[in-house]
C-alpha cells in the first residue's frame, strides 16, 4: 500500500470509529487551532455563500462544521466507494485532501493538490475532443468555459455548443462575447430534471452563484437536457450552484446512448462529492471518475468530477 493510500485508509478508519458527536468536535478543535485571520477568512466566504451552512462562533454558530461532521459520519462508506473507482493517484490525493481539510482544517494538503497545469474542466491528461464534439455548456455564464474550451483546442475542434444560462443580463454578456463564434446555441433556460417553471434567485455576493427557487420572481423556464437537446451530445459541464444532480437525471438518456464526458462540478454543498459519481454509475457503469480542484487550500471549492 503506498503513502496516499495508507494516510486515506488511516482518516477513514479514524471517522469510522468516532460517534457523529465526537467528530463535530474534533473538527471544532482543529477549527479552534487555526490562525484567527484565517479563521475569519473561512467564516466570511461560508457565509457568503448558502452552500455549506454558517459559520460564526462569536454567536453560537457551527452550522457549517455541524454539517461537516454530518456527512463524513454518514457518508464515509461512500468517499471509500468513490477513492476507489477514482482512476488515477492525482484524484484519489484530492478526494484525501479535500476530506482532510473538512475534518482537520487542514490546508498543505490541499495546496499539494491544488490544480496548476491546466484550466478549468480542460486538464489535457484526461480530455479529449474532436471537431465532431456537441458540448453543452451548463452555467455557461459569460462564456468563460466556451473560451477555455476553443483556447485550449482549437476553434475548429467542435460540432456545435450549446450554452444554457438562467440571469438575463448575463445571458446578454455570454451572446455578446461569443457572438463571432460559429454554431453556437444560446438557450436562457435553467436545466433540471423536470420540465416546468422557476424563479430566479439572485446572489449578492456573485452572479455567478445565481440559481433556482420556488420562490417569487423573476420567471426562468426550465428544462431537461433529454427534452431540449436531440441530437447526440458528447461533453456535458455542469456548474449551476447545487442542480446538478437535478440536471444529471434530465440527461440520463443522452448518458446511456450517447456516452458523453460529463465534467461536473461537485462542490455546492456536502453530498455531490460521492452522490454525482455514484448515480453516474447506477446509470452507466462504463464510466471512470477523476477529481480535480482550482481554488484556495483553505477551502477546496471548485471541484470538478470528470466521468469519462
Amino acid at each position: 500500500m503506498n503513502e496516499i493510500d495508507q494516510k486515506f485508509e488511516a482518516l477513514a478508519a479514524e471517522i469510522r470509529g468516532l460517534s457523529e458527536k465526537e467528530i463535530y468536535y474534533r473538527i471544532r478543535k482543529h477549527f479552534d487551532q487555526v490562525p484567527r485571520e484565517i479563521q475569519k477568512s473561512c467564516m466570511d466566504f461560508f457565509n457568503q455563500f448558502n452552500y455549506w451552512g454558517r459559520l460564526d462562533p462569536e454567536k453560537g454558530v457551527y452550522e457549517e462544521i455541524e454539517e461537516k461532521g454530518q456527512a463524513l459520519f454518514a457518508h464515509m462508506e461512500d468517499f471509500v466507494w468513490l477513492y476507489h473507482h477514482l482512476g488515477d493517484y492525482r484524484s484519489k490525493k484530492t478526494l484525501y485532501a479535500i476530506l482532510n481539510n473538512w475534518y482537520r482544517y487542514d490546508f498543505t494538503t490541499t495546496a499539494q493538490a491544488k490544480e496548476y497545469l491546466f484550466d478549468d474542466y480542460f486538464d489535457l491528461d484526461l480530455v479529449s475532443c474532436s471537431t465532431e464534439e456537441v458540448v453543452v455548456d451548463l452555467g455557461a455564464f459569460t462564456g468563460d468555459t466556451v473560451l477555455s474550451y476553443l483556447k485550449n483546442y482549437g476553434q475548429d475542434c467542435y460540432k456545435r455548443i450549446y450554452c444554457y444560462e438562467i440571469t438575463p443580463k448575463i445571458f446578454a454578456l455570454l451572446r455578446k462575447n461569443l457572438e463571432q463564434y460559429r454554431d453556437i446555441e444560446f438557450r436562457m433556460k435553467g436545466v433540471a430534471d423536470t420540465e416546468g417553471t422557476m424563479f430566479l434567485v439572485s446572489n449578492q455576493t456573485s452572479a455567478s452563484a445565481n440559481t433556482l427557487g420556488q420562490e417569487r420572481g423573476e420567471e426562468v423556464p426550465v428544462t431537461t437536457l433529454d427534452q431540449d437537446i436531440t441530437e447526440p451530445v458528447t461533453l456535458i459541464k455542469a456548474d449551476i450552484e447545487g442542480f446538478e444532480q437535478k440536471a444529471l437525471e434530465g440527461a440520463k438518456h443522452h448518458i446511456l446512448n450517447d456516452h458523453p464526458k460529463l465534467l461536473f462540478s461537485v462542490y455546492h454543498n456536502n453530498e455531490d462529492l460521492w452522490k454525482i459519481p455514484h448515480r453516474i454509475h447506477q446509470i452507466s457503469p462504463e464510466y471512470r471518475f477523476y477529481l480535480r480542484f482550482k481554488s484556495s487550500p483553505l477551502y477546496p471549492t471548485e471541484i470538478t468530477l470528470f466521468a469519462l
